[in-house]
């Protein structure tokens, strides 16, 4: 697929079809990670916060030692 940048404000912006968005998974809301490698532009989601497994996993220590005292305060 050939595109061409468009104007945007003082800028120029690559618009990224909706077909390809969904082919990689992202929407407009995605953070996206730019960089150069070998002469090419690279465009991928970037990897921000922490993958729910290890959201789950923090979680579940905190649950574990301030179980009590959040049920007291939830009183």
């Amino acid at each position: 697929m050939i595109k061409t940048l468009k104007k945007h404000g003082n800028s120029q912006a690559l618009v990224i079809d909706r077909s390809m968005m969904e082919a990689l998974g992202i929407n407009e809301d995605t953070p996206l990670q730019v960089s150069v490698r070998d002469g090419s532009l690279v465009v991928t989601p970037a990897e921000v916060g922490i993958e729910p497994e290890q959201f789950e996993a923090s979680l579940n220590k905190v649950m574990r030692r301030y179980d009590g005292m959040l049920k007291r305060l939830a009183q």
